[in-house]
């Protein structure tokens, strides 16, 4: 810490009960109170270093005994302050720093200790250290964090707060170890000062970009909020910005820290605290409205941990939308266990749906915007090369949404309805696989056990039996928790599945060499290729054996769906389905096609 020395003499002030005297052979003729702290004076020294105290001498002095007194209760800094100012009067030794200086300052100004009164006045000292204080970053932390209580309103008019604001925006703004301040690593707390003297070691090797977000976080907010509007107006990224409100955010707001990380251990030692609700409320406003504007430069969980913790608190509805938006501007960068925002409207669900819902309607606009403004996209779902990375965002919501709703399901209170909402507003082809919805379906079918089949119906629509996965299909034929037509929808299509890849495998098997021992992959010009070409070859025999595995799973479904039609509806329209889709018969595969076709042809 800078500091600076002024006298020359040795101390002669002694305090007695709650009166400060100056022994000298000269009896006090003045007496100055400030506060509850009394100063036995010299009326010399004081009116000609002080244009304040002349003129308040001169009124109140009493003319047959001599002596006065004068009250200064409102001088910046109180008696503390008084008491180094007193001691500069008779040029006691003083010293100055980073902790005193401020109200140091505003006393002369205060006082009007000019250079009028006598050359190298206190103005002119401690404007001259104060310059000296603001090229040092640990001492300009110090300092604003004194313009506080009653030093606050004469510091600002002196430009103090602006000017170490100013110089605390620049050092963070520029390139660790520009200027040659004390610069920190990541272990630094304030409580422990590394030392600089301008020479690099090791530990510097480890300064970031966010060497600076823990000082700053020992701020009050107002001088805190000045701050980061100082860096913004200096062009810092604003991930930086949004970085150091994040861990502001994690000092203060309590049960911020759920998953984003555990909570800041040096936050006990913080200059200041947030207790209440409504000062915690009124934080979190002001931090959100302080988060920059652009996309991504806030983390997507560190908005939901807000969120979450802007419902618990009840923040008003500009503070809650404002965050919907920009989480749903990203949602493809959150996790399921983030988007559990706890519930606390009247409805009876666990969790806040309705918002997630909001949320993802944010996104869906906010993806459709950016979608038809790409001059690569052809329609709805299908796109060109250079689209893709417009499609991502839209599949990882997609699964996003599905998880979601898996962990929701099974809330007993999670009404059907608001199911079908949020599930709706996915777009069909953002889901390659309806994997992730259908075990959703499934989860919120079995926690609701009573629902009527016109409701399971209707649920199940959401399904597109054609996109699950074989893991999957094989599941959804064994689930008695499914509406019949959605059991025969995929059984139907699986069987199809099966029909088009073996049907793939004899056309493969009309390409095989006359000699009979190689199959000759087609060029893309309809020609068959040599061995030359390094093409992909099967033996006839290889090709025979994977038929026969596609005729046997084929089997196997046909005695599966059998057996559940038989446990179902016996003979009745159940059975009529499966002899038509060619389950309970052992046709060959190529007539059960023929079968279906003229059947549907009757139809």
């Amino acid at each position: 810490m800078a500091t600076m020395k002024l006298g020359s003499k040795t101390d002669s002030f002694q305090l007695e009960d709650q009166t400060w005297i100056c022994m000298t052979d000269l009896a006090s003729d003045v007496t100055v109170k400030v506060g509850e702290m009394s100063f036995q004076l010299h009326k010399f020294p004081l009116i000609n270093r002080s244009g304040t105290l002349q003129e308040e001498v001169s009124k109140s002095q009493d003319d047959e005994s001599g002596t006065c007194e004068v009250n200064l209760s409102d001088i910046p800094g109180g008696f503390k302050t008084f008491e180094l100012v007193a001691r500069f009067f008779y040029d006691i030794k003083i010293e100055l720093n980073a902790q005193n200086i401020v109200a140091l300052r505003c006393a002369g100004e205060f006082l009007k200790m000019t250079d009028d009164f006598g050359e190298g006045n206190l103005i002119t000292q401690t404007e001259n250290f104060l310059t000296e204080v603001l090229s040092n970053w640990n001492d300009s932390i110090r300092a604003l964090q004194t313009c506080a209580d009653d030093v606050l309103e004469h510091a600002e008019k002196l430009h103090i707060v602006s000017r170490c604001i100013d110089s605390l925006a620049t050092k963070a703004c520029a390139e660790p170890g520009t200027f040659g301040w004390p610069l920190l690593h990541e272990s630094y707390s304030m409580e422990g000062s590394m030392l600089w003297n301008g020479i690099a070691d090791e530990k510097t090797e480890s300064l970031r970009r966010d060497w600076w977000y823990r000082d700053v976080s020992y701020l009050k907010f107002q001088m805190y909020k000045e701050l980061i509007k100082a860096l913004k107006s200096k062009g810092m990224k604003p991930a930086e910005v949004a970085g150091s409100l994040k861990h502001y955010s994690r000092r203060y707001l309590q049960g911020l820290t759920r998953r984003m990380s555990q909570p800041d251990p040096s936050a006990s030692t913080s200059a200041w605290t947030v207790s209440s609700e409504t000062d915690q409320r009124r934080l979190l406003e002001e931090i959100v409205d302080l988060l920059p504007s652009e996309k991504g430069a806030a983390p997507t969980q560190f908005l939901l941990s807000l969120l979450r913790t802007a419902v618990v608190l009840n923040a008003n509805p500009a503070c809650k939308e404002n965050l919907e938006k920009r989480i749903g501007n990203q949602l493809d960068d959150a996790q399921v266990e983030d988007l559990k925002i706890p519930n606390v409207t009247s409805s009876k669900t666990l969790y806040d749906v309705d918002c997630i819902q909001r949320i993802l309607d944010h996104f869906i606009f906010a993806y459709q915007s950016s979608f038809a403004a790409s001059p690569d996209i052809v329609e709805e779902g299908q796109t060109v090369p250079a689209a893709v990375e417009v499609l991502t965002p839209i599949t990882m919501v997609g699964r996003l949404i599905d998880g979601y709703l898996a962990e929701v399901s099974a809330d007993e209170n999670l009404k059907c309805t608001q199911f079908q909402a949020i599930a709706a507003l996915v777009p069909d082809y953002a889901r390659p696989l309806d994997d992730g919805i259908y075990r959703a379906i499934d989860i919120y079918l079995k926690a609701h056990p009573k629902m009527t089949d016109s409701e399971r119906e209707q649920l199940c629509r959401l399904l597109n039996c054609q996109k699950l996965s074989l893991e999957a299909c094989t599941h959804a034929a064994q689930n008695e928790r499914l509406p019949l037509r959605v059991i025969v929808q995929v059984l139907f299509f699986e069987q199809l599945r099966l029909r088009t890849t073996i049907a793939g495998w004899f056309f493969v098997s009309d390409n095989v060499d006359r000699n009979g021992s190689r199959v000759l992959p087609r060029s893309t010009n309809g020609e068959a290729t040599g061995e030359e070409n390094g093409g992909a070859k099967l033996t006839v025999d290889e090709i025979k054996l994977r038929v026969s595995e596609l005729e046997r799973e084929c089997d196997g479904m046909r005695q599966q769906i059998t057996k559940i039609g038989k446990s179902k509806s016996g003979s009745g329209p159940f059975g009529s389905i499966c002899r038509r889709l060619g389950f309970g018969s052992t046709k060959p595969i190529q007539q059960a096609q023929a079968d279906q076709k003229t059947a549907d042809t009757g139809c």
